[in-house]
């Protein structure tokens, strides 16, 4: 029976790990729940599994500390959004626990730093993006030093058929009608951008310790294949299921084992006529600029990585706001990584936050 701790519990990844929970009580035991400002559903979480919380609003990361300490997790689920996921990975790290990492920032802003520390402690580091669950599985079954190419799949977003023209005029409402994932707003921002993809491909570099040229984007509408990889021999594996959070978070939960689900499971015929249409294509990124910057940001490395994801932030939230529109989420982004020198590569968290800070600075100046 392992313990399981979820961080963010009332957003998306946290819902989805929650349902897990109460349907493999057999197999999982919840010992701890934060949230971060959403106070009632926090507590009828905890009532319903009998376990402590943290709001981490007020208790902050000494809160999420305390309950790790106190409750003593296998392994503790991060779906807390954003670079506020950054320290609670770290503390997870710190502690020694396993960590299932839905969290990208944490990757993308100190992938260096966090290995290390997990090195130190013995914790190991568990995926729960989608596509980086898949590279997992694949990279373990292909083995690392058989494989020349990772490619990772992405839907495309809303806006995969809009012409260039038609982006500079579409909406917050129009970007949130994702047309396959359910998640939170700034995540399925992200995606409409292809910014969420950007930020998969720096992670994807760092976690498995691959260069830039060695990541190629596919846009498959679909969502069925979550990613592939290439082996040297030319032939590609890839890894299928739905387009449901509950399958990459029930793996990381379960591994190194393999176990039976309570999820339906995967049949490529069973559609309402009994056909399936997979189809692929290349990304276009002229028009969705911040998968290309994405790239350069972890080809140059240093702490490009870091203002790519604190400019993409603040753009994002400025979209949301009203204050830009849709196109100037990439050109503002682009300002930032293009004016200003990145190649330092942060030495500490401390690094890693005056960096962010900067990146955050340099951005809100152009508004």
């Amino acid at each position: 029976m392992k313990k399981i701790l979820v961080l963010g519990a009332t957003g998306s990844i946290g819902k989805s790990t929650t349902d897990i929970l109460r349907n493999q009580r057999d197999r999982f035991t919840c010992c701890a729940l934060t949230a971060n400002s959403k106070k009632k559903e926090l507590e009828a979480l905890g009532k319903e599994f009998s376990c402590p919380t943290s709001l981490t609003s007020l208790e902050g990361i000494d809160g999420i500390k305390s309950l790790i300490e106190k409750t003593k997790p296998d392994i503790v689920v991060n779906g807390i959004a954003g670079s506020a996921g950054l320290e609670p990975s770290m503390a997870v790290l710190d502690s020694g626990r396993d960590l299932a990492l839905a969290n990208k920032e944490t990757v993308v802003m100190a992938g260096p730093l966090m290995f290390e520390k997990a090195k130190k402690s013995g914790s190991r580091i568990l995926p729960v993006d989608s596509e980086h669950s898949a590279i997992f599985t694949l990279v373990n079954q292909c083995k690392k030093e058989n494989i020349e190419k990772i490619v990772i799949t992405a839907s495309g977003g809303p806006f995969r058929t809009f012409p260039r023209e038609k982006l500079a005029d579409v909406t917050v409402a129009d970007a949130l009608k994702h047309p396959t994932w359910n998640m939170g707003v700034k995540i399925t921002i992200d995606s409409a951008t292809l910014g969420n993809k950007g930020l998969e491909v720096i992670e994807a570099v760092r976690l498995f310790d691959v260069k830039a040229s060695q990541v190629q984007v596919v846009v498959h509408p679909q969502s069925v294949i979550h990613s592939l990889v290439r082996t040297k021999d030319g032939i590609v594996y890839g890894q299928f299921s739905e387009p449901d959070m509950k399958h990459p978070i029930l793996q990381a939960l379960d591994w190194p084992d393999v176990k039976e689900s309570f999820m339906k499971p995967f049949d490529l015929t069973d559609t309402p006529d009994g056909k399936r249409t997979l189809t692929f294509e290349k990304p276009r990124m002229d028009d969705f600029p911040m998968l290309a910057l994405a790239f350069m940001a972890a080809e140059k490395s240093g702490s490009y990585p870091i203002a790519y994801n604190a400019a993409n932030e603040i753009a994002v939230q400025a979209f949301i706001d009203g204050r830009i529109g849709f196109l100037e989420i990439g050109e503002m982004v682009k300002k930032v990584l293009e004016g200003f020198d990145w190649s330092k590569p942060p030495r500490d968290l401390k690094d890693v936050f005056e960096a962010d800070s900067k990146a955050r600075a340099y951005i809100s100046a152009y508004f």
